[in-house]
Protein backbone atom coordinates (compact mmCIF):
# COMPACT_ATOMS: atom_id res chain seq x y z
CA UNK A 1 0.00 0.00 0.00
CA UNK A 2 1.84 3.92 -1.03
CA UNK A 3 0.99 7.04 -0.11
CA UNK A 4 1.55 9.68 -1.97
CA UNK A 5 2.34 7.59 -4.48
CA UNK A 6 -0.33 5.28 -4.21
CA UNK A 7 -2.40 2.86 -2.10
CA UNK A 8 -1.40 2.87 1.06
CA UNK A 9 -0.79 6.45 1.35
CA UNK A 10 1.22 5.02 3.77
CA UNK A 11 4.10 7.17 3.16
CA UNK A 12 2.38 10.70 3.31
CA UNK A 13 0.31 9.75 5.99
CA UNK A 14 2.54 7.60 8.25
CA UNK A 15 6.45 8.03 6.53
CA UNK A 16 6.43 4.74 6.53
CA UNK A 17 4.25 2.61 4.34
CA UNK A 18 2.71 -0.96 3.40
CA UNK A 19 4.24 -2.51 1.22
CA UNK A 20 3.87 -2.48 -2.53
CA UNK A 21 2.58 -3.08 -5.86
CA UNK A 22 3.88 -2.22 -9.44
CA UNK A 23 5.56 -0.24 -11.95
CA UNK A 24 7.56 -0.13 -14.94
CA UNK A 25 9.10 2.73 -16.95
CA UNK A 26 8.73 2.56 -20.60
CA UNK A 27 10.84 4.60 -23.18
CA UNK A 28 10.53 7.71 -24.85
CA UNK A 29 13.90 8.21 -25.87
CA UNK A 30 15.79 6.55 -28.82
CA UNK A 31 17.59 3.38 -27.02
CA UNK A 32 14.24 2.96 -24.87
CA UNK A 33 11.93 2.72 -27.41
CA UNK A 34 13.61 -0.06 -28.96
CA UNK A 35 13.28 -2.06 -24.99
CA UNK A 36 9.68 -0.41 -25.12
CA UNK A 37 8.21 -1.10 -28.24
CA UNK A 38 9.46 -5.42 -28.29
CA UNK A 39 9.43 -5.76 -24.23
CA UNK A 40 11.97 -8.36 -25.20
CA UNK A 41 15.81 -8.64 -24.60
CA UNK A 42 17.58 -11.50 -22.83
CA UNK A 43 18.89 -10.96 -19.78
CA UNK A 44 22.58 -12.12 -20.76
CA UNK A 45 22.85 -8.90 -23.72
CA UNK A 46 24.98 -6.37 -22.68
CA UNK A 47 25.02 -3.76 -19.79
CA UNK A 48 25.33 -6.31 -17.76
CA UNK A 49 29.08 -6.79 -17.05
CA UNK A 50 31.09 -6.53 -14.51
CA UNK A 51 31.83 -2.99 -12.50
CA UNK A 52 28.17 -1.75 -13.96
CA UNK A 53 25.89 -0.25 -11.46
CA UNK A 54 22.23 -0.06 -11.51
CA UNK A 55 20.05 2.27 -9.21
CA UNK A 56 16.96 1.28 -7.51
CA UNK A 57 14.20 3.77 -6.84
CA UNK A 58 11.62 3.31 -3.78
CA UNK A 59 10.03 5.00 -0.67
CA UNK A 60 12.67 4.89 2.36
CA UNK A 61 11.18 2.33 5.07
CA UNK A 62 12.28 -0.71 6.04
CA UNK A 63 11.05 -3.33 3.05
CA UNK A 64 13.96 -1.08 1.41
CA UNK A 65 17.05 -1.09 4.11
CA UNK A 66 16.31 -5.26 3.59
CA UNK A 67 16.60 -4.97 0.01
CA UNK A 68 20.05 -3.22 0.45
CA UNK A 69 21.13 -6.15 2.80
CA UNK A 70 19.74 -9.16 -0.20
CA UNK A 71 21.28 -7.18 -2.83
CA UNK A 72 25.02 -7.73 -2.02
CA UNK A 73 24.23 -11.37 -3.41
CA UNK A 74 23.53 -10.28 -6.91
CA UNK A 75 26.78 -8.04 -6.67
CA UNK A 76 28.47 -10.64 -5.72
CA UNK A 77 26.91 -13.13 -8.43
CA UNK A 78 26.52 -10.56 -11.41
CA UNK A 79 29.74 -7.70 -10.21
CA UNK A 80 27.03 -5.36 -11.13
CA UNK A 81 26.75 -2.95 -7.87
CA UNK A 82 22.93 -1.62 -6.65
CA UNK A 83 21.92 1.37 -4.94
CA UNK A 84 18.59 1.64 -3.52
CA UNK A 85 17.65 5.15 -3.32
CA UNK A 86 15.67 5.17 -0.47
CA UNK A 87 12.90 8.45 -1.04
CA UNK A 88 10.98 9.95 1.53
CA UNK A 89 7.66 8.88 1.35
CA UNK A 90 6.29 12.59 1.13
CA UNK A 91 8.57 13.16 -1.79
CA UNK A 92 8.46 9.53 -4.02
CA UNK A 93 5.95 10.37 -6.21
CA UNK A 94 6.85 13.80 -7.16
CA UNK A 95 10.31 12.72 -7.83
CA UNK A 96 9.62 10.08 -10.05
CA UNK A 97 7.07 12.23 -11.53
CA UNK A 98 9.46 14.43 -12.41
CA UNK A 99 12.17 12.10 -13.74
CA UNK A 100 9.86 11.29 -16.02
CA UNK A 101 9.28 14.51 -16.84
CA UNK A 102 13.07 15.12 -17.57
CA UNK A 103 13.36 11.93 -18.99
CA UNK A 104 16.14 11.47 -16.37
CA UNK A 105 18.13 8.56 -16.81
CA UNK A 106 19.19 9.09 -12.73
CA UNK A 107 17.03 5.64 -11.99
CA UNK A 108 17.33 2.14 -13.66
CA UNK A 109 14.31 0.64 -11.77
CA UNK A 110 11.48 1.74 -10.00
CA UNK A 111 9.65 0.10 -6.87
CA UNK A 112 6.34 1.99 -7.86
CA UNK A 113 2.44 1.84 -7.04
CA UNK A 114 0.38 -0.14 -9.61
CA UNK A 115 -1.88 3.12 -10.14
CA UNK A 116 1.05 4.72 -11.93
CA UNK A 117 1.21 1.93 -14.84
CA UNK A 118 -1.92 3.42 -16.88
CA UNK A 119 -0.19 6.95 -16.97
CA UNK A 120 3.18 5.23 -17.31
CA UNK A 121 2.52 3.21 -20.21
CA UNK A 122 0.97 5.31 -21.82
CA UNK A 123 3.40 8.42 -21.61
CA UNK A 124 6.52 6.63 -22.27
CA UNK A 125 8.03 6.04 -19.23
CA UNK A 126 8.08 2.14 -18.48
CA UNK A 127 9.85 -0.47 -20.42
CA UNK A 128 7.35 -3.24 -21.50
CA UNK A 129 8.41 -6.66 -20.22
CA UNK A 130 6.00 -8.77 -21.81
CA UNK A 131 7.61 -10.83 -24.21
CA UNK A 132 11.29 -10.84 -21.74
CA UNK A 133 9.20 -11.54 -18.77
CA UNK A 134 7.78 -15.00 -20.88
CA UNK A 135 11.79 -16.10 -20.70
CA UNK A 136 13.09 -14.94 -17.84
CA UNK A 137 10.69 -14.58 -15.10
CA UNK A 138 8.97 -17.76 -13.37
CA UNK A 139 5.47 -16.04 -14.55
CA UNK A 140 4.04 -19.38 -13.85
CA UNK A 141 4.99 -19.52 -9.91
CA UNK A 142 3.58 -16.47 -9.35
CA UNK A 143 0.10 -15.57 -8.06
CA UNK A 144 -2.67 -14.48 -11.11
CA UNK A 145 -3.65 -12.08 -8.93
CA UNK A 146 -0.45 -10.71 -8.23
CA UNK A 147 0.73 -10.27 -11.95
CA UNK A 148 -2.29 -9.06 -13.09
CA UNK A 149 -2.70 -6.43 -10.51
CA UNK A 150 1.01 -4.75 -10.32
CA UNK A 151 2.13 -5.50 -13.70
CA UNK A 152 -0.81 -5.88 -16.44
CA UNK A 153 -2.15 -2.73 -18.28
CA UNK A 154 -4.43 -2.35 -20.06
CA UNK A 155 -6.78 -4.52 -17.81
CA UNK A 156 -6.72 -7.91 -19.82
CA UNK A 157 -4.47 -6.86 -22.31
CA UNK A 158 -1.48 -9.25 -20.82
CA UNK A 159 0.95 -6.41 -21.49
CA UNK A 160 3.50 -6.39 -18.61
CA UNK A 161 4.87 -3.20 -17.36
CA UNK A 162 5.98 -4.36 -13.75
CA UNK A 163 6.91 -7.42 -12.05
CA UNK A 164 5.79 -8.19 -8.68
CA UNK A 165 8.13 -6.73 -5.76
CA UNK A 166 6.95 -6.15 -2.35
CA UNK A 167 2.99 -7.93 -2.25
CA UNK A 168 0.89 -6.72 0.55
CA UNK A 169 -2.87 -7.22 1.55
CA UNK A 170 -5.35 -6.11 4.20
CA UNK A 171 -5.96 -8.40 6.84
CA UNK A 172 -7.21 -8.36 10.59
CA UNK A 173 -5.56 -8.84 13.86
CA UNK A 174 -7.68 -10.10 16.59
CA UNK A 175 -6.65 -10.43 20.94
CA UNK A 176 -6.64 -14.13 21.35
CA UNK A 177 -6.97 -13.49 24.96
CA UNK A 178 -10.31 -11.77 24.53
CA UNK A 179 -11.60 -14.28 21.88
CA UNK A 180 -10.38 -17.11 24.19
CA UNK A 181 -11.50 -16.22 27.82
CA UNK A 182 -14.31 -18.33 29.10
CA UNK A 183 -16.34 -15.86 30.57
CA UNK A 184 -16.17 -14.18 27.30
CA UNK A 185 -17.05 -17.49 25.29
CA UNK A 186 -20.08 -17.98 27.22
CA UNK A 187 -21.62 -14.36 26.98
CA UNK A 188 -21.04 -14.57 23.16
CA UNK A 189 -22.28 -18.04 22.62
CA UNK A 190 -25.42 -17.25 24.54
CA UNK A 191 -26.41 -14.05 22.91
CA UNK A 192 -25.55 -15.11 19.37
CA UNK A 193 -26.31 -18.86 19.79
CA UNK A 194 -22.48 -19.71 18.34
CA UNK A 195 -19.13 -20.45 19.37
CA UNK A 196 -16.88 -16.77 19.29
CA UNK A 197 -14.26 -17.27 16.76
CA UNK A 198 -12.15 -15.11 14.30
CA UNK A 199 -15.26 -14.14 11.65
CA UNK A 200 -15.35 -15.95 8.58
CA UNK A 201 -18.65 -13.29 7.22
CA UNK A 202 -19.22 -9.93 7.38
CA UNK A 203 -22.31 -10.61 8.92
CA UNK A 204 -20.60 -12.51 11.62
CA UNK A 205 -17.78 -9.65 11.76
CA UNK A 206 -20.95 -7.38 12.67
CA UNK A 207 -21.69 -9.77 15.42
CA UNK A 208 -17.99 -9.88 16.77
CA UNK A 209 -17.62 -6.33 16.56
CA UNK A 210 -21.22 -5.52 18.18
CA UNK A 211 -20.15 -8.17 21.52
CA UNK A 212 -16.74 -6.37 22.25
CA UNK A 213 -17.85 -2.73 22.02
CA UNK A 214 -17.68 -1.74 25.76
CA UNK A 215 -17.77 2.21 25.48
CA UNK A 216 -17.53 2.42 29.08
CA UNK A 217 -14.25 0.26 29.61
CA UNK A 218 -13.04 1.97 26.64
CA UNK A 219 -12.64 -1.37 25.05
CA UNK A 220 -14.47 -1.31 21.12
CA UNK A 221 -15.05 -3.80 18.43
CA UNK A 222 -12.80 -2.84 15.65
CA UNK A 223 -10.52 -0.72 13.99
CA UNK A 224 -11.27 0.04 10.45
CA UNK A 225 -10.08 2.27 7.32
CA UNK A 226 -12.72 4.90 7.24
CA UNK A 227 -10.21 7.82 6.58
CA UNK A 228 -10.57 10.62 3.44
CA UNK A 229 -6.84 10.84 3.56
CA UNK A 230 -5.28 9.71 0.45
CA UNK A 231 -6.84 6.39 -0.36
CA UNK A 232 -8.06 5.05 3.33
CA UNK A 233 -11.82 5.21 2.52
CA UNK A 234 -11.72 3.76 -0.35
CA UNK A 235 -9.20 0.82 0.29
CA UNK A 236 -11.31 0.09 3.19
CA UNK A 237 -14.80 -0.02 1.43
CA UNK A 238 -13.88 -2.06 -1.89
CA UNK A 239 -13.47 -4.89 -0.48
CA UNK A 240 -17.16 -4.60 1.13
CA UNK A 241 -18.62 -3.46 -2.20
CA UNK A 242 -16.81 -6.28 -4.10
CA UNK A 243 -18.38 -8.71 -1.78
CA UNK A 244 -21.79 -7.74 -2.00
CA UNK A 245 -21.73 -7.88 -6.08
CA UNK A 246 -20.58 -4.63 -6.23
CA UNK A 247 -18.26 -2.66 -9.11
CA UNK A 248 -16.49 0.54 -9.27
CA UNK A 249 -16.78 1.15 -12.43
CA UNK A 250 -17.61 -1.02 -15.91
CA UNK A 251 -15.31 0.45 -18.48
CA UNK A 252 -16.31 4.22 -19.01
CA UNK A 253 -19.07 3.82 -17.10
CA UNK A 254 -19.46 5.20 -13.65
CA UNK A 255 -23.27 6.35 -13.37
CA UNK A 256 -25.49 2.96 -12.41
CA UNK A 257 -22.47 1.17 -11.41
CA UNK A 258 -20.56 2.84 -8.42
CA UNK A 259 -23.95 3.84 -7.38
CA UNK A 260 -26.16 0.38 -7.59
CA UNK A 261 -28.13 -1.06 -5.51
CA UNK A 262 -25.50 -3.61 -4.61
CA UNK A 263 -22.69 -0.68 -3.87
CA UNK A 264 -25.85 1.03 -1.68
CA UNK A 265 -26.37 -1.93 0.55
CA UNK A 266 -22.31 -2.55 0.56
CA UNK A 267 -21.71 1.18 1.79
CA UNK A 268 -24.71 0.89 4.03
CA UNK A 269 -23.27 -2.05 6.00
CA UNK A 270 -20.21 -1.20 6.24
CA UNK A 271 -20.91 2.65 7.78
CA UNK A 272 -22.69 0.61 10.02
CA UNK A 273 -19.74 -0.76 11.54
CA UNK A 274 -18.31 2.21 12.74
CA UNK A 275 -20.76 2.41 15.58
CA UNK A 276 -18.31 -0.25 17.18
CA UNK A 277 -15.18 1.77 16.68
CA UNK A 278 -13.74 4.07 18.88
CA UNK A 279 -14.82 7.86 19.15
CA UNK A 280 -13.13 9.35 15.54
CA UNK A 281 -12.88 6.57 13.30
CA UNK A 282 -13.80 8.79 10.77
CA UNK A 283 -10.31 9.71 10.74
CA UNK A 284 -8.78 6.30 11.03
CA UNK A 285 -6.49 4.53 8.37
CA UNK A 286 -3.54 1.97 9.12
CA UNK A 287 -1.44 4.51 11.48
CA UNK A 288 -4.63 5.07 13.76
CA UNK A 289 -5.85 1.83 13.17
CA UNK A 290 -2.66 0.15 14.51
CA UNK A 291 -2.45 2.51 17.51
CA UNK A 292 -5.46 1.84 18.35
CA UNK A 293 -4.88 -2.17 18.65
CA UNK A 294 -1.20 -1.36 20.38
CA UNK A 295 -3.42 0.87 22.97
CA UNK A 296 -5.77 -2.48 23.42
CA UNK A 297 -8.60 -0.66 22.53
CA UNK A 298 -10.57 -2.43 20.37
CA UNK A 299 -10.79 -6.70 19.63
CA UNK A 300 -10.35 -6.62 16.10
CA UNK A 301 -7.97 -4.15 13.65
CA UNK A 302 -7.38 -4.09 10.24
CA UNK A 303 -4.55 -3.30 8.59
CA UNK A 304 -2.01 -4.18 5.58
CA UNK A 305 0.05 -6.62 6.34
CA UNK A 306 2.97 -4.69 6.08
CA UNK A 307 2.13 -3.07 9.15
CA UNK A 308 1.87 -6.31 11.30
CA UNK A 309 5.19 -6.98 12.27
CA UNK A 310 4.57 -3.58 14.34
CA UNK A 311 2.27 -6.05 16.32
CA UNK A 312 4.60 -8.85 16.50
CA UNK A 313 7.42 -6.81 18.47
CA UNK A 314 6.38 -6.86 22.55
CA UNK A 315 8.41 -3.43 22.58
CA UNK A 316 5.34 -1.90 20.32
CA UNK A 317 2.95 -4.18 21.10
CA UNK A 318 1.85 -5.44 24.51
CA UNK A 319 -0.85 -7.47 23.11
CA UNK A 320 2.38 -9.28 20.73
CA UNK A 321 1.76 -13.25 22.45
CA UNK A 322 -1.90 -12.69 22.32
CA UNK A 323 -2.37 -11.38 18.89
CA UNK A 324 -4.08 -13.43 16.56
CA UNK A 325 -4.63 -12.68 12.64
CA UNK A 326 -7.60 -13.86 10.28
CA UNK A 327 -8.46 -13.10 6.35
CA UNK A 328 -10.90 -10.49 5.21
CA UNK A 329 -14.11 -12.04 5.93
CA UNK A 330 -16.90 -12.83 2.83
CA UNK A 331 -20.14 -11.51 1.36
CA UNK A 332 -22.77 -12.62 -0.48
CA UNK A 333 -20.36 -12.55 -3.46
CA UNK A 334 -17.34 -14.12 -2.17
CA UNK A 335 -14.02 -12.69 -0.75
CA UNK A 336 -12.29 -9.56 -1.99
CA UNK A 337 -9.18 -8.10 -0.83
CA UNK A 338 -7.52 -4.36 -1.53
CA UNK A 339 -4.71 -5.08 -2.99
CA UNK A 340 -1.56 -2.85 -1.53
CA UNK A 341 2.74 -3.47 -2.23
CA UNK A 342 4.57 -2.87 -5.09
CA UNK A 343 5.92 -3.39 -8.49
CA UNK A 344 9.09 -3.29 -10.22
CA UNK A 345 9.52 -1.37 -13.20
CA UNK A 346 12.38 -0.33 -15.77
CA UNK A 347 13.37 3.39 -16.67
CA UNK A 348 12.32 3.70 -20.25
CA UNK A 349 15.18 6.61 -19.36
CA UNK A 350 17.71 4.30 -18.13
CA UNK A 351 20.91 3.86 -19.83
CA UNK A 352 21.60 0.19 -18.04
CA UNK A 353 18.54 -1.61 -18.80
CA UNK A 354 20.05 -4.84 -19.45
CA UNK A 355 21.65 -4.85 -16.15
CA UNK A 356 18.27 -3.71 -14.43
CA UNK A 357 16.70 -6.94 -16.25
CA UNK A 358 19.27 -8.96 -14.95
CA UNK A 359 18.28 -7.57 -11.30
CA UNK A 360 14.22 -8.42 -12.02
CA UNK A 361 15.09 -11.62 -13.33
CA UNK A 362 17.56 -12.08 -9.81
CA UNK A 363 14.80 -11.28 -7.86
CA UNK A 364 12.60 -12.80 -8.65
CA UNK A 365 14.04 -16.54 -8.74
CA UNK A 366 12.48 -18.69 -6.58
CA UNK A 367 15.58 -18.97 -4.15
CA UNK A 368 16.11 -15.04 -3.72
CA UNK A 369 12.39 -15.08 -3.04
CA UNK A 370 12.63 -17.40 -0.09
CA UNK A 371 15.38 -15.03 1.10
CA UNK A 372 13.22 -11.75 0.49
CA UNK A 373 10.57 -13.30 2.66
CA UNK A 374 13.24 -14.53 5.33
CA UNK A 375 14.41 -10.60 5.64
CA UNK A 376 10.46 -10.13 6.07
CA UNK A 377 9.45 -9.77 2.45
CA UNK A 378 5.92 -10.45 1.56
CA UNK A 379 5.75 -12.43 -2.14
CA UNK A 380 3.80 -13.37 -4.76
CA UNK A 381 5.60 -16.39 -5.44
CA UNK A 382 3.18 -19.25 -4.61
CA UNK A 383 5.71 -21.51 -4.29
CA UNK A 384 7.50 -19.90 -1.57
CA UNK A 385 4.60 -18.77 0.09
CA UNK A 386 3.03 -22.44 0.06
CA UNK A 387 6.19 -23.87 2.19
CA UNK A 388 5.71 -24.08 6.14
CA UNK A 389 8.87 -22.61 6.23
CA UNK A 390 7.36 -18.93 5.22
CA UNK A 391 4.10 -19.84 7.14
CA UNK A 392 5.84 -20.66 10.25
CA UNK A 393 8.85 -17.69 10.02
CA UNK A 394 6.19 -14.67 11.37
CA UNK A 395 2.38 -15.40 12.89
CA UNK A 396 0.96 -13.39 10.19
CA UNK A 397 2.45 -15.18 7.21
CA UNK A 398 -0.18 -18.34 6.62
CA UNK A 399 -2.80 -15.65 6.71
CA UNK A 400 -1.20 -13.67 3.71
CA UNK A 401 -0.34 -16.61 1.86
CA UNK A 402 -4.44 -17.39 2.16
CA UNK A 403 -5.18 -13.53 1.34
CA UNK A 404 -2.98 -13.64 -1.81
CA UNK A 405 -5.28 -15.49 -4.11
CA UNK A 406 -8.07 -13.02 -3.27
CA UNK A 407 -6.81 -9.48 -3.88
CA UNK A 408 -7.70 -7.15 -6.34
CA UNK A 409 -6.76 -3.82 -7.78
CA UNK A 410 -8.69 -1.04 -7.93
CA UNK A 411 -7.84 2.46 -10.47
CA UNK A 412 -4.99 1.76 -12.36
CA UNK A 413 -5.67 4.70 -15.35
CA UNK A 414 -4.16 7.71 -16.21
CA UNK A 415 -7.10 8.82 -14.37
CA UNK A 416 -6.73 7.69 -10.88
CA UNK A 417 -6.02 10.52 -8.54
CA UNK A 418 -9.25 12.34 -10.10
CA UNK A 419 -11.28 9.59 -9.48
CA UNK A 420 -9.64 8.61 -6.74
CA UNK A 421 -10.82 12.39 -5.02
CA UNK A 422 -14.35 12.16 -5.15
CA UNK A 423 -14.55 8.47 -3.60
CA UNK A 424 -12.04 9.40 -0.70
CA UNK A 425 -14.43 12.42 -0.17
CA UNK A 426 -18.10 10.88 -0.73
CA UNK A 427 -17.27 7.79 1.22
CA UNK A 428 -16.12 9.95 4.32
CA UNK A 429 -19.28 11.43 4.04
CA UNK A 430 -20.86 8.78 4.43
CA UNK A 431 -18.92 7.77 7.55
CA UNK A 432 -19.21 10.82 9.30
CA UNK A 433 -22.59 10.99 8.44
CA UNK A 434 -23.18 13.93 6.85
CA UNK A 435 -24.50 12.21 3.36
CA UNK A 436 -26.71 8.79 3.52
CA UNK A 437 -24.71 6.00 1.67
CA UNK A 438 -27.40 6.53 -1.76
CA UNK A 439 -25.85 10.53 -1.80
CA UNK A 440 -22.53 9.79 -1.61
CA UNK A 441 -22.47 6.98 -4.04
CA UNK A 442 -24.39 9.05 -6.39
CA UNK A 443 -22.09 11.98 -6.12
CA UNK A 444 -19.19 9.31 -6.88
CA UNK A 445 -21.01 8.13 -10.20
CA UNK A 446 -21.68 11.52 -11.11
CA UNK A 447 -18.34 13.37 -10.31
CA UNK A 448 -16.45 10.22 -12.32
CA UNK A 449 -18.51 10.02 -14.80
CA UNK A 450 -18.07 13.80 -15.85
CA UNK A 451 -14.35 12.43 -15.71
CA UNK A 452 -14.18 9.39 -17.77
CA UNK A 453 -16.08 11.12 -20.44
CA UNK A 454 -13.55 13.36 -20.97
CA UNK A 455 -10.72 10.54 -21.06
Amino acid sequence: MTKTTRRRALGALLCAPALAAGLLLAGCNNNANSGASTGGGSSSASGGGSGQKIVVAWAEWDPAKQLEKLTADFTQETGIEVEVQQIPWSDFENKIKLAWSGKDSAYDCIVGDSQWLGKAATAGHYVELTDWAKTNIPVADIAPAALKSYGEYPAGSGKLWAVPFMSDGIAFAYRKDLFEDAAEKSAFEAKYNRPLAPPKTWDEFAQVAEFFTRPDKNLYGAALFYSKEYDGATMGFDQVLWSYGGKLSDGKKAEGVINSPEAVKALEFYAGLKKFCPPGAENFYFSQSLAAFQEGKVAMAMNWAAFFPDLVDPAKNKYADNTGYFVMPTGPAGRFVSLGGQGISISAYSKNQEAAKKFIEWFSKTDTQKKWAALGGLTANTKVAATDEFKKARPYNAVFAETVPHLQDFYNTPEYSELLTPMQRELNAAFAGTKSAKEALDAIAKEQQAILDKS
